[in-house]
């Protein structure tokens, strides 16, 4: 009897997609199966193979060891012969060789077939999970804003890795182990009391009993593996988190605090391990002795029926390939059970995911923002991120090409929130949000956000090179292009003080480039795309004073003849503004000019002072 293997699928912790239920369990298994059938349409041919091999399969190895009794049992009758007569015994094609060869056959006929499904599962795992990968890949870009609001990275980015492996190494070896295993332990126990009823029973006492100590210590090992995992999962983040903020540590001298944390993590992930490693090792002797006291136990018996001769040496050898060929799985067949109720539950919240609502789709007759002004208008619009919490309500404002408008308030008031309505990235609940006379929901997406050029206050370089950099909005700009609206941001000498220039290769986490020189570098992004609306949220917060400077001389030039909505915290940056908007609470309280809304001393007023009192 062979040892179960004892690797255990761990268990998902936390995840926002899953909903209630028992982590690592599907909550409607029959339904996720109907949904993989249905992925698969274009592989049922194959699985049909795979089903007959299967079938072959596990009738050749149930066969063989039955037939070979009477192989083993002739060869011994002519070599007792041959002692008998004090010959040399000789295997002859007509005395065994023509047996021997048909059992070797029926083996190896066993084994291709085994080779052959197990090669068809093989790629039907990988092309299940490029498809699904594929799927997922497209439904990530057609997933509202809010989706990824609402949700952690880190498990989004579990539906590709985790998931995705843990189901497509299932239905690769789980699922066609738990087929073949059903298969040989029904036969093999059919077998085994044609052959011999008492060993038999003697075999289902022992295999009781390491199946029950199995089930006893599955639910243990899988809570084992779910308590190291979930202090992995803590140590981790705090790692992560020390290495991000690790300034800011030293700053404040937390250093011994933040080490004795992560120590202390350590020390739990330690213990976790310990007792997982202690529950996982402890059950293979477990296990262990009781087959090894079932094998000596049958072993006695048989061997006293051997020489009694009630039993014969080629059922007594038959016997014990049919104990081997079953043991396994039986004593698995937990560990199995887990395991693919884990892929299921992986296939469930990946098919959770392409289940998500969608952005809406462009209308079939949605027009192109061709030739673009900038004449903005929100008339009566409506929003909140559920339909139980409103954000916004009524919010109206007019907006003529070239002007300069200024949106300000306090953290939350929905600033942010006004500039993604306006670039569609979310919908509007009511209202309607005009582009030159034109509803945007008319528009096209892609041509409505290529009229917009934004600079956001937190910095984002993709892996590449600084020219590829500046022309991602642009690809097809050329060199000349680049290096222009370079210059324009004021980034083109400090790029050319660089070893490789616009050939040199940056990204988010380059610590080489100063945080004001990464803003200059997205500003030129927007310089080159030269578009007919700009959306500025505190582009120059990152930058010295000089620098400040310099891009707001390049930023009034920019802006001349252009629509731009600035995102502001710093009032003195806004005074020139042809329209302030003070928001609060998702509603604008007050709109005009600077000095408009100073003479009518309402709240901005207050605010303008209050950032500039004594």
């Amino acid at each position: 009897m062979t040892e179960p293997n004892n690797n255990l699928p761990e268990t998902d912790l936390e995840d926002p997609d899953f909903g209630p239920g028992i982590p690592g369990k599907p909550q409607d298994a029959r339904s996720t199966l109907r949904r993989l059938w249905h992925s698969v349409s274009d592989q049922h041919r194959r699985l049909g193979i795979v089903a007959v091999s299967v079938v072959f399969y596990t009738i050749l190895s149930i066969a063989a060891p039955y037939y070979s009794v009477g192989v083993v049992n002739l060869l011994w009758d002519n070599i007792r012969q041959a002692n008998a007569l004090g010959e040399a015994f000789r295997v002859t094609w007509q005395q065994g060789g023509r047996e021997i060869v048909l059992l070797l056959l029926m083996y190896l006929g066993a084994a291709a077939f085994s080779t052959l499904h197990s090669f068809l599962m093989a790629s039907f795992a990988e092309l299940l999970s490029l498809r699904l990968r594929t799927e997922l890949s497209e439904k990530l870009n057609r997933l509202p804003l809010a989706y990824f609001d609402q949700r952690r990275t880190g498990a989004i980015l579990s539906r590709f890795t985790n998931d995705l492996d843990k189901m497509a190494e299932a239905l690769q070896t789980g699922v066609l182990r738990l087929i073949t295993s059903a298969g040989l332990i029904s036969g093999s126990l059919l077998m085994m009391l044609r052959l011999n009823i008492t060993l038999t029973l003697i075999f289902l006492g022992f295999m009781t009993l390491a199946m029950l100590l199995t089930r006893t210590f599955a639910g243990k090992t899988h809570q084992c593996a779910a308590d190291r995992q979930r202090a992995l999962s803590d140590l981790t983040g705090l790692v992560e988190e020390a290495y991000t903020g690790r300034t800011v540590i030293r700053a404040f001298n937390q250093e011994a605090a933040s080490s004795a944390q992560i120590h202390q993590a350590a020390e739990d992930l330690a213990a976790a391990s310990r007792r997982a490693d202690f529950i996982i090792n402890a059950i293979n002797p477990a296990i262990r002795m009781v087959n090894r006291t079932g094998q000596v136990a049958i072993a006695l018996y048989a061997g006293h029926l051997l020489i009694s001769g009630r039993l014969s040496v080629g059922v007594f050898q038959a016997f014990f390939q049919y104990v081997n060929q079953s043991a396994e799985p039986l004593t698995e067949g937990s560990f199995m059970i887990n395991s693919l109720q884990s892929a299921l539950a992986s296939a469930e919240r990946i098919y959770r995911t392409l289940d998500e609502a969608e952005i809406i789709p462009d209308t079939a007759d949605a027009a192109t923002a061709s030739a673009t002004h900038g004449r903005v208008e929100f008339q009566n619009v409506r929003f909140g991120y559920t339909p139980d919490n409103i954000l916004m309500q009524d919010i109206s404002f007019s907006v003529r090409p070239g002007q300069k408008i200024a949106i300000v308030g306090s953290t939350g008031a929905g600033k942010t929130t006004l500039i993604n309505l306006l670039m569609r990235f979310y919908e509007v609940g009511g209202g309607r949000i005009m582009l030159d006379g034109r509803d945007i929901t008319t528009l096209t997406r892609s041509d409505l956000r290529r009229s917009f050029g934004m600079v956001l206050q937190d910095t984002w370089l993709f892996s590449g090179t600084i020219a590829e950099n500046i022309a991602y909005g642009r690809p097809d700009a050329t060199r000349e292009e680049i290096i222009a609206a370079a210059k324009a941001a004021r980034v083109d000498f400090f790029v050319r003080t660089l070893p490789q220039g616009y050939d040199t290769v940056i990204s988010s986490e380059t610590e080489t480039i100063s945080a004001g020189q990464k803003q200059l570098l997205t500003i030129a992004r927007v310089f080159l795309c030269d578009p007919a609306v700009l959306i500025l949220d505190e582009a120059t917060s990152s930058v010295d004073t000089r620098t400040e400077a310099e891009i707001s001389r390049a930023m009034r030039s920019l802006m001349q003849g252009r629509t731009s909505f600035v995102i502001a915290h710093r009032l003195s940056t806004i005074v020139d503004a042809d329209l302030i908007l003070l928001m609060q609470n998702g509603s604008i309280i007050e709109q005009g000019t600077h000095h408009e809304l100073l003479a009518a001393g309402g709240a901005y007023a207050s605010l303008y002072n209050s950032q500039f009192a004594n």
